[in-house]
């Protein structure tokens, strides 16, 4: 696998990025580029990156598709088209964003429209518009499993990429964001490898982190966390990710806040698959 995430730090030249780049010893990072950015500064970036041997993996929307304000939404349609089309001329294999909620408590929030039969027709034709009007040929369009939105199941995805039935329609893997119960989470090593055993072949970009579960405290709280400071079997999830993702797939540490987070993360990271053999630069560990 190559591992790597966001590069942390301020920066507003490919220099200066280069610079945090190398510090992070990333080998997969996100863009660090929009389709807004100047396609000279664009590629500015993506020669660096090719340059120490670095995959620019993702390219994020991460906007609300249904927002309830036409305008907002047709902006955020407009902005996923422009993200999937840069991805495809920029050779950056993943554009990723979430469903998207009509509700109005947040962009990325629980509602009971996130479920509602029509919302997932409309997921269906909304991705067919995105793929259909920019028809990339290098670039998938994938949608990031969410807690409380479609598609928070393997099953879900599996049926989601059938109805949607396009061949640049692609699975983004976040498997902490799909164990959203106690069941799943007690039974995460075995949750997980369900996860890649089905969606493995359709697998563009994987984000990785831990979940915590305070057992004692009623109702439920199921909380995100750094790698190693939840309840996850590290080396089981790192053997699974080896077994069912090919040695280049990046796989992307994510929601850290500072650059001595995203160190400490990778070095734990790094550490347990070491210990397991496995390579986290794509590469035959030694």
């Amino acid at each position: 696998m190559l591992l790597g995430g966001t590069v942390a730090g301020a920066y507003q030249t490919p220099d200066e990025w280069e610079a945090l780049l190398l510090r992070s010893r990333f080998k997969a990072v996100t863009a660090p580029f929009d389709c807004r950015t100047p396609r000279d500064e664009a590629r500015a970036y993506a020669a660096i990156a090719r340059k120490h041997g670095v995959v620019v993996a993702e390219a994020g929307v991460w906007r609300n598709l249904f927002d309830p304000d036409p305008e907002a939404a047709a902006a955020a349609m407009a902005y996923a088209k422009g993200q999937l089309a840069m991805a495809d001329e920029m050779g950056v294999p993943c554009c990723v964003n979430i469903a998207g909620t009509a509700g109005k408590a947040g962009w990325d929030a629980a509602d009971p429209s996130n479920y509602a039969p029509e919302t997932y027709e409309r997921i269906v034709a909304c991705v067919r518009e995105i793929i259909d009007s920019v028809r990339p040929v290098r670039a998938y369009y994938c949608l990031e499993p969410m807690p409380w939105m479609i598609p928070d199941d393997p099953d879900v995805y599996l049926r989601l990429l059938r109805d949607v039935d396009r061949r640049q329609f692609g699975a983004h893997m976040d498997f902490v964001n799909m164990i959203n119960s106690p069941r799943r989470y007690l039974q995460a090593a075995s949750f997980i490898e369900e996860c890649f055993a089905k969606l493995g072949p359709y697998i563009k970009s994987t984000h990785i982190k831990d979940s915590l579960m305070h057992p004692t405290r009623l109702t439920t709280v199921l909380e995100e966390t750094a790698p190693g400071k939840g309840g996850l079997d590290y080396s089981a999830v790192l053997r699974t990710l080896d077994r069912w993702l090919p040695a280049d797939a990046p796989v992307l540490l994510e929601h850290m806040s500072s650059q001595e987070e995203y160190e400490a993360a990778y070095d734990y990271v790094a550490a347990r698959a070491a210990q397991a053999g496995i390579s986290v630069s794509g590469t035959p560990a030694s």
